[in-house]
């Protein structure tokens, strides 16, 4: 009789594992066991298999010639809740096939019929004595292969002869292409295991690196025994508990994904990170975490995994050896230590034992200068002899002679991510424990605090060879620092604080670092070069938010910084700090703001530091340079340059100027000259027409209704009342890159409306159907600061707000409503959050403090409407 799904017991099976799949999550829920959760599935489906293929067996005429196999995840027994079920149906030879066709037809049928996500493949016995570098990943999901049921001699054939002959024979095959898109994947996610919302599958240091490595581990060993390794001798997972620990966290964060999203859903997006830490998912405490904890515990255990698949992929060979690699591998000892250097991998004699703290030392400090990676083996023998290491760790100015070497190297980072992986930069500064895969929760922030230690380091080394011509004066710093050891001591430690999570964190890492001074036997100037880099390490950034051009910012600032070294050093540190935060953190414009700060710092400190406004009258030189471009209109070029702030001049090459000088002719005719280009990754438009109220709101309510965000402005204007207004912004829906022509639409919308041809709420209604940014993942509380002190002309206001689309148009509009004028304007954003600095003045005065508070209430109501 032929067999059909509805001739088989398919509702009653379909009632039985539903009901069954629904005890298996309320057990995860109350269990929070991923791998168990993962087993139990692979037993439920197991069943269900062997059920249908019991029945339809008995309707073959030979069933001894098909066995039916369970592949990679199934065949691991790590099925989860909405995994695919990969199934091998193993036919005996060609005729088999032909007769199992319909039988093995059904069969899968009936499994989607009763809700198996069915991945079927058939294959023929001698099929399966090939490598197909197209298919590569049938050929590994055979490592992983259980037998399910069927002709159970056809799969022993399979397992004992076949595949073990196949592996050995396409060895190199299978391991340089498994590694090679491993490669491939790895730089797609960058390279890195820090992402906001990590694919815990597919990202660095996820599920796919855990099995990578076991298929690595496994090759390795089946390549070196001729055999497949017996259950008790592998036990490289045995050994190594952290791999397993950090699958059984993996396995409960996928399972909780899975239920969560009803649907094989891999990404630890923001709000699954709330609702996973709220659950303690993956941990051994009960009740809720804090979501910035767990994602801690996460990135610890994909750091565990990618490291240790990182250093197997390493063993892989590569496609191709020179004749002279084939034939010589040359072993050089490593003086004073038991280690030895082969092929620029640094591994210890299997004989030989680590107890000597020196020696370690020594070797890190050889990493530091070449850039050598550690074997496998010597990393081991480095972790599991730490308890020995302690107790014989050197203190003093031995101690510090060997840090500093690794500090001063040029591969520093990589010399200290590795100490740190394995336990021994805790042992010379136990300091440095609190911050390890310390998560700084924010969209801004995409490192841990470890991770953004090493990449501050690695930002002042990569300067030995900048990449970016902006680089390049940074550059030119870097030999000028004094003691580079104890610069990048501070860099080292200048987080440490932030472990405490209370408090200002500079204090306290200047505090941490106190006992490391006692044990370094630091002398009182070597610990305050230290102390005064790690305390005033925000300095710069926080005065990269004020007018860099106000002489009061400066001499603020000058103050903290009390001489040219320690300058250099807070120049150096700052860049290396902001480009650490985030991939794209450090913009050009930015680092351009950053060097024009260090500057005029710089001037001040040498008792140089320009007038506040430029007087024709008292500075000729650079009016001579821009006459020497228009010398026929020298005194209307006087008129225009009068009272403009000194920040204009500084910031403007004389082509510049003189191009601004020609719009403002021109305002007879055409009343808003406009000029637009593109500068480096930003769009940038230059405004230049007679002051009017409501000037600056218009022009950010324009560019709020074009899509556009804002993320730097100024605002200058002149004796004669001509404005200057420069807005520098990003297009993030390409609007005027994909489309050309827009752009002159775009510039007479500006016109229309700086014009008051057109009224700004009625472009506002014509565009409110236009591109909007996504709701925001993070909260931003409102917070405005007033300030009188700082500048002697205006009242400076900071106003920190969730990053809305017309933030800055409402907060123009605002001050014009309350009689205010922007002085200058600041404009930043760090994530969602935006940070705007105004300098304000009422009837040419600073506000009084019944003016502050009616401000702040009108400013707080304007910023919550636009949430709503």
């Amino acid at each position: 009789m032929r067999m059909t799904p509805e001739s088989l017991s398919l509702p009653r099976m379909r009632d039985a594992y539903q009901k069954e799949t629904a005890d298996l999550r309320l057990t995860f829920e109350r269990s929070g066991d991923g791998s168990a959760s993962l087993r139990r599935r692979s037993t439920l489906v197991d069943k269900v298999v062997r059920q249908l293929w019991t029945e339809l067996a008995e309707n073959q005429s030979d069933p001894t010639n098909v066995t039916v196999v369970a592949t990679g995840g199934f065949g691991r027994k790590e099925l989860f809740p909405y995994s695919d079920i990969d199934i091998l149906f193993l036919c005996a030879n060609d005729s088999t096939e032909r007769d199992c066709h319909e039988v093995i037809r059904t069969c899968t049928q009936a499994m989607w019929d009763i809700g198996l996500r069915a991945s079927p493949a058939t294959r023929t016995y001698k099929e399966c004595d090939h490598v197909d570098p197209d298919n590569l990943e049938f050929a590994v999901s055979l490592l992983d292969r259980r037998y399910l049921c069927g002709d159970y001699a056809l799969f022993k054939k399979l397992e004992n002869d076949l595949l073990p002959s196949l592996v050995l024979r396409e060895w190199n095959t299978i391991v340089q292409n498994l590694a090679e898109m491993a490669r491939a994947r790895h730089s797609k996610y960058g390279n890195t295991i820090f992402h906001l919302e990590p694919n815990i599958k597919e990202c660095p240091g996820g599920l796919r690196d855990y099995h990578l490595s076991q298929w690595l581990n496994l090759l390795f060993s089946l390549q070196a025994q001729k055999a497949w390794p017996k259950a008790s001798t592998n036990n490289f997972f045995a050994v190594h508990n952290d791999l397993e620990s950090a699958f059984d966290f993996l396995a409960a964060a996928r399972c909780f994904l899975h239920y969560r999203c009803g649907r094989d859903d891999n990404t630890l997006d923001w709000h699954a990170q709330d609702e996973a830490a709220e659950q303690s998912i993956g941990l051994d405490t009960s009740g809720s975490a804090d979501p910035a904890y767990w994602m801690r515990t996460y990135y610890r255990h994909a750091r565990t995994i990618f490291r240790r698949t990182s250093l197997l992929m390493d063993d892989v060979p590569p496609p191709r050896r020179s004749f002279y690699k084939q034939f010589r591998r040359r072993r050089t000892p490593v003086a004073g230590t038991d280690f030895f250097l082969e092929q620029g991998r640094l591994d210890l004699d299997p004989a030989s034992t680590v107890s000597d703290a020196d020696g370690v030392l020594r070797i890190f400090g050889l990493v530091a200068v070449h850039g050598y990676k550690l074997s496998q083996n010597a990393e081991d023998r480095i972790a599991e002899a730490l308890p020995v290491l302690a107790v014989q760790m050197p203190e003093g100015p031995f101690l510090w002679n060997c840090l500093r070497e690794i500090l001063l190297g040029p591969h520093a980072a990589h010399a200290l991510r590795t100490m740190h992986a394995l336990g021994v930069l805790e042992l010379i500064i136990p300091e440095f424990h609190g911050i390890d895969a310390l998560v700084i929760r924010d969209s801004y922030h995409r490192y841990t605090v470890d991770e953004h230690t090493f990449l501050v380091i690695d930002n002042v080394h990569g300067l030995r060879q900048p990449a970016h011509d902006w680089e390049k004066r940074f550059a030119t710093l870097l030999p000028e620092v004094d003691r580079l050891d104890l610069f990048l001591l501070a860099l080292l430690m200048h987080d440490t604080g932030k472990a405490r999570r209370t408090g200002d964190h500079c204090t306290q890492s200047v505090e941490l670092a106190e006992s490391l001074f006692a044990r370094l036997e630091f002398d009182p100037e070597e610990r305050e070069t230290v102390r005064r880099l790690i305390r005033n390490h925000l300095e710069m950034s926080a005065t990269l938010r004020r007018d860099i051009f106000d002489p009061e910012s400066i001499r603020a600032f000058a103050e903290k910084t009390g001489s040219h070294a320690q300058l250099k050093m807070l120049c150096l540190m700052t860049y290396a700090d902001i480009k650490a935060v985030a991939p794209d953190a450090l913009t050009p414009w930015k680092a351009e703001n950053l060097w024009q700060l260090y500057i005029a710092t710089s001037n001040f400190l040498d008792r140089s530091v320009d007038e506040e406004r430029y007087h024709v009258e008292t500075d000729t030189g650079l009016l001579n340079r821009i006459i020497a471009l228009t010398p026929e209109r020298s005194e209307e070029l006087k008129s225009f340059l009068e009272g403009m702030p000194q920040r204009y001049l500084q910031t403007r090459l004389p082509e510049q100027i003189r191009t601004h000088f020609r719009m403002a002719l021109d305002l007879a005719t055409e009343p808003a000259q406009l000029a637009f280009r593109t500068v480096r990754q930003l769009n940038e438009i230059t405004l230049i027409t007679a002051d009017r109220a409501m000037l600056f709101a218009d022009m950010a309510g324009v560019l709020s209704a074009w899509g556009m965000n804002i993320v730097k402005a100024d605002a200058f204007s002149n004796a004669a009342g001509i404005i200057l207004d420069t807005f520098q912004f990003t297009d993030p829906f390409q609007t005027l890159e994909l489309n050309p022509t827009e752009v002159d639409r775009f510039l007479k919308s500006i016109r229309d409306v700086v014009s008051r041809h057109v009224a700004m709420e009625t472009l506002l209604r014509a565009r409110s159907h236009g591109n909007r940014r996504a709701n925001a993942k993070v909260h931003v509380d409102t917070r405005l600061a007033f300030d009188n002190e700082s500048s002697t002309h205006s009242t400076l206001l900071q106003v920190v707000a969730q990053d809305t689309p017309g933030l800055l148009r409402e907060l123009a509009r605002t001050f014009a409503e309350r009689a205010c004028n922007i002085e200058v304007a600041l404009i930043d954003t760090e994530g969602e959050v935006a940070i705007d600095v105004f300098y304000l003045t009422s009837q040419g005065k600073k506000l009084n403090g019944e003016q502050q508070q009616q401000l702040s209430a009108s400013l707080t109501q304007a910023i919550e409407a636009l949430r709503h």
